[in-house]
């Protein structure tokens, strides 16, 4: 066993003492030593439970003849860090988290490894470090929040920001706002939208690394103690059997991963971190795969905030098992791919066959005859960009209008409140980038006040930050080059003409391939004030088009 290293010979005494104090014996020494990352929090609503779930797993563990040994991560809430300095650290504490879980692992040398993330940034960190350490690993979450209900309508977080849209617009009374606050958020669980915690802990169960029921099953059922409990006992076995993320996480993997990131129209976050955890296994993932695979596979199932359903209703539907065993009837999965179930896919999904079509739609009735996502290219994102276009406005899918320049955030949204943005205008947020966030700050207000004022099927936003999972509307974010690398986006001014088409993957800005190079030469460079962690993530932080990952 690989810690054997810790505890065997007569030189590891000293490494025995240690072990001892914690309280093993020599039964648990002869066990595979198994870790257990646990980003347990009393600050983010979908890791306030976590402890049960190590709880849980400890135990499937034991069962299965293991000695488990937990370890903690941090994380940041997204809605909590949003639209403050807090956001910068967002993205860059995926980076953290996936360098403390392979230095606690390798520094220890632990046999196997269970990993208990569940909202945005944790779960790709988790798996990125899984990647890395090629070690018998496997994901269990924490599972999505339920919906919240107002006047007998189900409601999540979304809508809170959407409300505030809606007060700044002189729709809605505060009073009714507070209302929706106390009720979108009903209790624990990664929030109940396909949003990017939720569309992560789903992908993890397509790419084989999370057992069946992963991405569904909410919080504070008992479903996601026995799920927990099974995933303890599942690693036994992968490290029987020497099963390791490199037998898992293939092109044909992440291929299917994509497939159902189209069908779901799941967060655009997606093409973020897929490429990041592809990058971490050797896998090559350029974003023209999203395209292709975008048209070959419908939209069949639509959550919100693209449509009205929750998590919940996905689970009480069969799940992501359902979804796959729907794309499976078209040929659009690879099957025969492994899992961490110690199976195959085509045989987990073998044992799974229900499917509610009012909640997953056939094949041959889609929401939309491709998939949610979309990658646009042009002369203003050379290297591309992105947009959730299962939540995009009929009217919007091609939009052509006049800029309306600012450099971050803050400045957007304080033009947006002041009423100063018109129907037909494309809002462009700049220097908010991976380097010149730095760390691409998430960005739901601006969406979020347009759509609370009614514009969100009038205006479009294009940035080279990012937009939240819970965004919808002609939201296009990841526009790389980014500004403060010298990318296009950094010449647009103010007026220019702006040119989207969503079916056709064309973003780009209507001006003569000379004046914008004259442009782009006279630029300044931009260098973001910052100190501590966020200057060094800004300094080493590569292109959102290739991940956004540390050189």
């Amino acid at each position: 066993m690989r810690s054997d290293k810790i505890k065997k010979g007569v030189e590891r005494a000293p490494h025995r003492s240690l072990l001892y104090a914690l309280g093993l014996d020599d039964d648990d020494l002869n066990k595979p030593l198994i870790g257990i990352a646990n980003s347990a929090s009393d600050i983010i609503p979908g890791h306030k439970h976590l402890d049960r779930i190590k709880d849980a797993v400890e135990l499937g563990i034991t069962a299965a003849g293991g000695t488990a040994l937990s370890f903690s991560t941090i994380g940041v809430c997204d809605g909590i860090a949003m639209g403050h300095q807090g956001m910068h650290y967002s993205l860059a504490s995926r980076e953290i988290i996936a360098d403390s879980v392979e230095t606690v692992v390798n520094g220890h040398q632990l046999d196997g490894l269970v990993l208990i993330p569940n909202c945005d940034k944790i779960v790709p960190g988790m798996m990125m470090a899984a990647a890395r350490l090629d070690i018998p690993a496997i994901v269990i979450s924490g599972g999505p929040m339920e919906p919240g209900s107002y006047c007998g309508q189900s409601i999540d977080l979304h809508n809170v920001f959407e409300a505030v849209g809606s007060v700044v617009s002189g729709k809605m009374e505060e009073a009714e706002l507070e209302k929706i606050s106390r009720s979108a958020c009903p209790g624990v669980g990664s929030c109940a939208g396909m949003f990017t915690a939720n569309s992560m802990n789903s992908l993890a169960e397509v790419l084989g690394f999370a057992l069946p029921g992963n991405g569904t099953i909410p919080a504070v059922k008992a479903d996601r103690i026995r799920l927990a409990k099974a995933a303890g006992k599942a690693i036994m076995k992968l490290v029987a059997a020497d099963i390791k993320p490199s037998d898992i996480l293939t092109e044909a993997a992440f291929l299917n991963a994509i497939t159902v990131d189209m069908s779901l129209g799941c967060s655009t976050n997606t093409a973020l971190h897929l490429p990041a955890i592809a990058h971490e296994a050797g896998v090559e993932l350029p974003l023209a795969k999203f395209n292709e695979i975008s048209d070959q596979v419908p939209h069949i199932c639509s959550l919100t905030p693209a449509g009205k359903n929750h998590m919940q209703d996905l689970n009480d539907a069969g799940g992501i098992y359902a979804v796959i065993n729907e794309l499976a009837k078209g040929d659009l999965i690879e099957e025969d791919v492994m899992t961490v179930t110690a199976a195959t896919l085509k045989e987990n999904l073998a044992k799974s066959t229900f499917v509610d079509h009012n909640i997953i739609r056939s094949l041959d009735n889609p929401y939309h005859k491709r998939g949610g996502l979309a990658i646009l290219s042009g002369n203003i994102a050379p290297e591309g960009s992105v947009v959730k276009r299962a939540a995009v406005a009929p009217q919007m899918m091609e939009h052509r209008g006049p800029a309306r320049i600012y450099s971050g955030e803050e400045a957007a949204i304080k033009a947006i409140n002041a009423g100063q943005i018109k129907a037909g205008d494309v809002v462009v947020i700049k220097d908010e980038g991976p380097k010149g966030g730095p760390g691409m700050r998430e960005m739901l207000a601006p969406t979020s006040a347009l759509a609370g004022m009614g514009l969100d099927d009038q205006v479009a936003l294009i940035t080279d930050g990012r937009f939240s999972g819970a965004t919808r509307g002609a939201a296009i974010g990841h526009v790389s080059p980014e500004a403060a690398a010298g990318g296009p986006i950094a010449a647009l001014q103010e007026g220019d003409i702006i040119h989207i088409d969503m079916d056709n993957f064309i973003l780009e800005v209507e001006l003569s391939q000379a004046e914008l190079a004259e442009r782009m030469n006279k630029l300044e460079p931009y260098t973001p004030d910052v100190t501590g962690y966020l200057k060094r993530y800004a300094a080493l932080v590569g292109s959102a088009a290739r991940g956004a990952v540390l050189s």
